[in-house]
C-alpha cells in the first residue's frame, strides 16, 4: 500500500526530449518506474530513451493508458503544460519545474479548481514509493521500504532526512516533496490526510520551513490523526523580509515565522526536532520502538 504512486502507475514525461527530461527519465527507468512515454509538441512519432513521444498529453493517455505525468517543461511553458495535463484528464501531475511566475501559477490554481487532477509541486523533487519507483528527481538509492510516511517542502531536506531514517532502519511507505513555491497544488494538510488513510503508514515525518501558513494549517489537523507525527522547521535564524531558498520561504510581517510554526506544532503535541539528526530518535520514541 502507498499513497499517490504504486506498481499500477503508468508515467509519461512532459518535456521528455529536453536535457532535464531525458536525464531524469533515465533515472526513473533505473528505479523501475513504469514510464510509458513522453510528450513534446512537434516531436510526435519520435522516440526518446526508447519510449514513444507524442505531440499531446491527450494522445499519450489514449495510446499508453498513462495515469501520471511528470513535467520538466521550462518555466515559460510549464503552466500551460500543467493545464494541458489537467484538461486531458490526467489523475496525477508532478511538476518539477522551478521558476514558474506566480501570476502563471495563479492561473493554474483557478484552472485546477475546475478539474479533478491532483498537482504535486511545482518546484518540487517529486515523489517516491520505495520498492515501486519514483516520479521526479529524488535519488532513489537512499530509500528503504517501510512504514514511515514523509512529506517536505524542501528537496534537499527530503534527501538528508530520508537518508538519516534509512540509516536508522526506519523505512518509508511513501515520500512526497510538495514544493516550496507560494502557490502549490498539494499541501501538508492534503498529504497528512492521505497518510492517515494509508494502512501501510504507521507514523509521519513532516519537514517545513519559514513562509506561508501551510505548517500551521497542518498543525490544526494533526490532533485528529490516529498516527504520530514528528516535525522539523528549517529557517529559524532567517531575518524578516529576506527570501531564503524557495520563493515561498519569506517572513512577511508576523506571519510565516519559524517560531510561530513551532509553537503551533507544539500546541498540537507534535515533537519538533531542533536538528534533523534528532528526527530518527523522535520517530522511534513516537512508535515506542
Amino acid at each position: 500500500m502507498s499513497i499517490l504512486f504504486d506498481q499500477n502507475s503508468r508515467v509519461i514525461v512532459q518535456g521528455i526530449t529536453g536535457r532535464e527530461g531525458q536525464f531524469h527519465t533515465r533515472g526513473m527507468l533505473a528505479s523501475k518506474t513504469n514510464v510509458v512515454g513522453g510528450v513534446t509538441p512537434g516531436k510526435g512519432g519520435q522516440t526518446s530513451e526508447g519510449l514513444p513521444v507524442f505531440d499531446t498529453v491527450k494522445e499519450a493517455i489514449k495510446q499508453t493508458g498513462a495515469n501520471v505525468s511528470c513535467i520538466f517543461v521550462p518555466p515559460p511553458g510549464a503552466a500551460d503544460a500543467i493545464m494541458e495535463a489537467a484538461d486531458a484528464g490526467m489523475p496525477l501531475t508532478v511538476c518539477i519545474t522551478e521558476g514558474i511566475p506566480v501570476n502563471d501559477m495563479a492561473r493554474v490554481a483557478a484552472f485546477m479548481k475546475e478539474h479533478p487532477t491532483r498537482l504535486i509541486g511545482p518546484n518540487c523533487p517529486g515523489l517516491a514509493t520505495p520498492g515501486m519507483g519514483k516520479v521526479g528527481i529524488m535519488p532513489y538509492h537512499i530509500f528503504l521500504e517501510g512504514d514511515i510516511g514523509f512529506v517536505s517542502r524542501s528537496g534537499t531536506l527530503t534527501y538528508e532526512v530520508v537518508a538519516l531514517l534509512t540509516a536508522a532502519g526506519l523505512g518509508q511507505s511513501s515520500v512526497i516533496g510538495i514544493g516550496g513555491d507560494p502557490i502549490i497544488g498539494t499541501t501538508f494538510f492534503d498529504v497528512l490526510r492521505l497518510f492517515e488513510a494509508d494502512p501501510a503508514t504507521k507514523a509521519v515525518v513532516m519537514c517545513g520551513e519559514i513562509g506561508g501558513s501551510d505548517e500551521e494549517d497542518a498543525a490544526a489537523y494533526i490532533p485528529q490523526m490516529s498516527k504520530p507525527v514528528v516535525s522539523f522547521i528549517s529557517g529559524r535564524t532567517a531575518p524578516a523580509g529576506k527570501r531564503m531558498g524557495h520563493a515561498g520561504a519569506i517572513i512577511s510581517g508576523n506571519t510565516g515565522t519559524a517560531a510561530g510554526k513551532v509553537a503551533a506544532l507544539q500546541k498540537a503535541n507534535v515533537p519538533v526536532a531542533d536538528s534533523i539528526f534528532e528526527i530518527p530518535d523522535l520517530v522511534k520514541q513516537a512508535l515506542g520502538r
